[in-house]
């Protein structure tokens, strides 16, 4: 998130339209890994738990939101303005309004991952609470992000914003940091 690049003028983002692909790619390649460590947190809380396997089910839901908001904002986009560098008149403005609509499915898209990674925090949180596989400050921790989720909704610092999807993301590493450490240090004793 740190490298994610903010929108600007069509010039700027011709401009920077090779750090948009790199960054959206390691984002996407990333993406199945995520999906590992989730099965993994997953089987740790028990798949045939209910609560856990929601928790997975919402973050699969939540992964390919993020699938397609990133390959639209980092892939799509991208290669359909280079086709338009030299573009002016109507022709330009008929390329802004197309890239407006594509900030908005990808905001769309942000805001389905929010929801649902916060859903699958809230699921998982509840499988901890319950089974006590893990500690109960992961847990606790997992609710307070969910609940800073609907905060930042609320306060109108909207995850869809880059300010509010990075510090959305930024506490979701957070968690599944902590998560892994425990998982690895359980593995080890």
């Amino acid at each position: 998130m740190i490298l994610h690049p903010a929108g600007g003028s069509l010039e700027y983002l011709l401009k920077i339209t090779p750090r948009i692909i790199i960054t959206h790619s390691v984002a996407i390649f990333s993406l199945p890994f995520a999906l590992v460590g989730f099965w993994g947190l997953t089987k740790k809380l028990g798949s045939g738990n209910y609560l856990s396997f929601c928790g997975f089910a919402f973050s699969v839901f939540a992964l390919f939101a993020i699938l397609i908001a990133a390959a639209t904002n980092g892939l799509v986009m991208p290669i359909f303005i280079q086709k338009y560098q030299q573009a002016s008149g109507p022709v330009l403005d008929n390329v802004k309004m197309v890239l407006k609509y594509s900030f908005s499915v990808n905001n769309a898209f942000d805001y389905i991952y929010s929801a649902a990674f916060a859903v699958a925090l809230l699921f998982w949180s509840a499988a901890i609470i319950i089974t006590k596989k893990l500690p109960l400050w992961i847990a606790y921790l997992g609710i307070a992000l969910a609940a800073g989720a609907v905060v930042l909704f609320i306060s109108g610092l909207e995850q869809a914003s880059l300010t509010g999807f990075r510090l959305f993301v930024s506490s979701i590493v957070l968690w599944i940091m902590a998560v892994g450490v425990h998982m690895v240090r359980q593995g080890a004793e």
